[in-house]
C-alpha cells in the first residue's frame, strides 16, 4: 500500500533526526520528555511509525533543507504554546459522523461570539494526504495523526496541519484550507488580510472580503480566545482521544453526536449519491446481498459508533465529567433547550447572540439552503427519511445496525404501514 503524498511522511522523519541530533524534545519541555506518554504529539512512537518508511536521502542531500529548518524552529519555539496552566479556558470537541446534523450544531459553537475560537473540519485535510490508493485509510495512522493534530489545534498551532495541506502553505499563508467560510474566526477582521486578485481560494470568506489565510494571524487570534471549539466526523473511536482528556494543558470536553442510521443512509444517498449507488439501486429493483462489502461498512460504521458511545456511558475515570451523547432528533426538535445543556456541560454562558442564530435557523422557510444547509425547519426534518426510504432497505439497516438502535432509543419497523405512520414516532424518550 502507498499513500498518495509524501510529505507529511518526510515531515515526522524530520522531526526524528531533529530530536536525535540536537535532543529538541527534551530541551521544549523537560517535564513532557521525562513523561514520555502519548500526550506528547512529536515522540517517535507517534503514528509516523506505521507509515511507509520515505526516501531518507532527500532530507541528507539538502533537497528538503528549507522545510527542515522550518520545522526545526517550529519545534524549538513549541514551548510557548505549552507553558502555563488551562486558566479556564475549555476546550470542545464535537464528534460526529457524515450526515448526522453536525454542521448545524457546530454553529451553536461558532454563533458563540469574540470569546470562541471555532475551525470546522481541519481533520479533513490530514485525512486526504492519508488516504490510501485503494481509497481507505490506515485505521491506526490516521488515529494518532489526527489525535496529534487535534492537540495541536487546541494549542493553537497549527504548524502539524499545515504539514497536511496541499499545496503546501508558503510562509504560513494558505488558499487551500477546508471549508474556511464556515469558521467565523478565521474570517475576523483582525484575520482578514488583503485581498489578492487572481488568487483563487474555493472556501472564501463570504462575511468579508479577504485574501488567503494567514496561519499565523489564525494562531494568534485563537490564543486571545478565551474558549476553542473543533467539529469532526473523522474520529472514529473515541478511545483514541483519551490522551487529550489526560493531557494537563487541555480541559477537553467531548460532545458525541448521533442520529438514527436509517435516516444517516437516507440523508447519504442523496448528498454523497455517487458513491451511494448500489443501495439506490437495491432500493429499486433487487435484493440487497448481505455480504456487500457497501453493507459492511455499513456495519462497521455502526459499531464503531455505538462502542464510542458505549465508552463514553461507562465514564471512566479519563472521561469523567468530560462526554456528552446528544441526539440529532432532540437537537432538532428542541434546539435551544438541547443547545443549553451542551453550554451548561461545557461550562460555557449561553449567550444572546446564540440563541438568536438558533431561533432564526430552525425557524427557515422550505426554500433555504440546501442538503449542507445549516437553517432548515429542523423539526419538520428530523423524521422526513421515512418517506424516501424503501422498507427493505430500513429492513437491512435494521438488521446490520441493530444494537446501535436500541442503545440511542430508536424504534424499529415491522411493516411498511407503520414505517410511513406519521402518528408512530420511531424516537424513544430516553436521553
Amino acid at each position: 500500500m502507498r499513500f498518495k503524498y509524501t510529505i507529511p511522511i518526510v515531515f515526522f522523519v524530520a522531526l526524528l533526526i531533529i530530536e536525535k541530533e540536537n535532543n529538541i524534545i527534551s530541551r521544549v519541555s523537560d517535564k513532557l520528555a521525562s513523561r514520555q506518554t502519548a500526550q506528547t504529539p512529536l515522540q517517535p512512537s507517534g503514528f509516523a511509525d506505521v507509515l511507509p518508511k520515505p526516501n531518507v536521502s532527500l532530507i541528507l542531500t539538502g533537497k528538503l533543507s528549507s522545510p527542515f529548518m522550518l520545522m526545526k524552529r517550529r519545534l524549538e519555539n513549541y514551548s510557548d504554546y505549552r507553558q502555563g496552566a488551562v486558566n479556564g479556558r475549555k476546550d470542545i470537541l464535537l464528534l460526529a459522523t457524515t450526515r448526522t446534523g453536525s454542521s448545524f450544531v457546530g454553529e451553536f459553537f461558532n454563533q458563540q461570539g469574540d470569546n470562541m475560537f471555532y475551525l470546522f473540519e481541519p481533520l479533513w485535510h490530514v485525512e486526504k494526504i492519508l488516504t490510501l490508493e485503494s481509497g481507505g485509510t490506515n485505521a491506526t495512522a490516521a488515529a494518532k495523526a489526527y489525535r496529534d493534530v487535534l492537540r495541536q489545534l487546541f494549542l493553537c498551532d497549527f504548524s502539524l496541519l499545515e504539514s497536511f495541506i496541499e499545496p503546501r502553505p508558503v510562509d504560513h499563508i494558505t488558499a487551500s484550507l477546508f471549508r474556511r467560510e464556515s469558521s467565523s474566526s478565521l474570517c475576523e477582521e483582525s484575520i482578514c488580510s488583503p485581498f489578492v486578485k487572481g488568487v483563487f481560494e474555493r472556501y472564501h470568506c463570504r462575511s468579508r472580503r479577504c485574501g488567503p489565510l494567514n496561519l499565523t494571524a489564525a494562531s494568534e487570534s485563537c490564543l486571545q480566545k478565551e474558549h476553542r471549539a473543533i467539529k469532526s466526523v473523522r474520529v472514529r473511536q473515541l478511545e483514541t482521544l483519551r490522551p487529550l482528556a489526560e493531557d494537563p494543558q487541555l480541559d477537553v470536553k467531548f460532545i458525541q453526536l448521533v442520529r438514527d442510521p436509517r435516516a444517516v443512509l437516507a440523508s447519504r444517498m442523496v448528498a454523497f449519491a455517487p458513491k451511494y449507488n448500489n443501495w439506490k439501486k437495491w432500493a429499486v429493483n433487487s435484493d440487497v446481498p448481505m455480504d456487500d462489502e457497501e453493507v459492511k461498512k455499513l456495519k462497521v460504521n455502526c459499531n464503531n459508533i455505538r462502542m464510542s458511545a458505549e465508552m463514553g456511558l461507562r465514564r471512566p475515570a479519563w472521561l469523567s465529567g468530560r462526554y456528552m451523547l446528544v441526539r440529532y432528533e432532540d437537537v432538532a426538535r428542541f434546539p435551544m433547550r438541547k443547545a443549553a445543556e451542551m453550554y451548561q456541560f461545557a461550562g460555557i454562558p449561553f449567550t444572546p447572540q446564540v440563541q438568536a442564530w438558533i431561533l432564526k435557523s430552525t425557524q427557515a422557510s422550505n426554500e433555504t439552503g440546501g442538503v449542507y444547509s445549516t437553517r432548515k425547519d429542523s423539526a419538520k426534518h428530523v423524521e422526513k427519511w421515512r418517506f424516501s426510504l424503501p422498507f427493505k432497505i430500513v429492513q437491512v439497516v435494521q438488521k446490520v445496525c441493530g444494537p446501535t438502535l436500541k442503545l440511542f432509543g430508536y424504534k424499529f419497523v415491522t411493516s411498511e404501514e407503520m414505517l410511513t405512520d406519521k402518528s408512530i414516532s420511531l424516537i424513544e424518550d430516553v436521553l
